[in-house]
């Protein structure tokens, strides 16, 4: 059996529950969209285009008033774009509005520590506004693929700063902790990485926008558990596709207040 093309997503769906990921990955059930996932993708969109932005007319005096302008013209014109499916989610006028001004805070937080950065490069390189905006600009949601081990990723920032590469992932997550399928998913991104241009990535983290950029710096450690972490979904993914051979695991994120995983009526976790 051919081994299937695994990703972060895919591989730490497995390594929560094999039945799930059998239902969405091998029977390939629909899953369904949430607020919170739409959002997500609204504010990569908002950040994604952000550094298209001609900043050319922009002085010291006006960039960072300019720059959060052209941030809110982002978020407007991507949650319209997304209007017919954020209806789609029977949510009330209110709920709605709370979750557009709850994205747009966290761009703000992102920029008030972008405008950090950019103070600290034209300062330090004595250079001028727009030329520190260009240094500061990463290359964007670059899409990786490895035939060697058969796994695919997006990243989306990747920043060359003087001698080191960092690999940034965006995340509207309430908590700023890098969970094991976080750290997992870094360094399955960080082997993409060196795959590619045979060299390590000095560092990789999330940018948790409710609150700051956390990094973790890259060693031949990652490496390996991004190896070992692939080779394990394969192995068993490439041996068999019956379903009694993905066993279910039960916890809270089975069912919870508001909410439930996308095969749980097909499950019956609870019977």
């Amino acid at each position: 059996m051919a081994k299937r093309v695994e990703s972060p997503s895919s591989i730490n769906t497995f390594k929560q529950c094999q039945r799930k990921y059998y239902y969405q990955y091998i029977e390939k059930l629909p899953t369904f969209p949430s607020v919170h996932t739409m959002r997500g993708n609204i504010a990569h969109s908002c950040l994604e285009h952000f550094y298209d932005v001609d900043v050319s007319p922009y002085t010291r005096e006006n960039y960072k008033q300019k720059s959060r302008e052209a941030l809110q013209k982002l978020l407007l014109h991507h949650w319209k774009a997304k209007t017919e499916e954020l209806q789609k989610l029977n949510l009330t006028q209110d709920q709605l509005r709370f979750y557009f001004e709850e994205t747009m805070l966290m761009l703000i937080n992102w920029s008030n520590q972008f405008f950090e950065k950019m103070e600290e490069t034209m300062q330090k390189k004595q250079i001028s506004l727009q030329e520190a905006f260009m240094y500061l600009t990463p290359v964007r949601e670059m899409k990786y693929v490895s035939d060697n081990y058969s796994v695919q990723g997006f990243i989306d920032a990747i920043q060359h700063l003087e001698d080191e590469v960092h690999i940034i992932d965006y995340k509207t997550n309430a908590s700023l902790e890098i969970k094991d399928s976080i750290r997992l998913q870094l360094a399955i991104y960080s082997l993409l990485y060196f795959e590619k241009h045979g060299k390590l990535p000095s560092k990789a983290g999330i940018f948790f926008l409710r609150h700051r950029l956390k990094l973790v710096t890259v060693d031949k450690d990652l490496l390996e558990l991004a190896k070992r972490e692939i080779e394990l979904v394969h192995a068993h993914t490439s041996l068999t596709e019956k379903k009694e051979d993905y066993p279910k695991t039960v916890t809270p994120l089975c069912k919870w207040n508001g909410g439930q995983c996308d095969f749980y009526e097909v499950c019956k976790p609870h019977g």
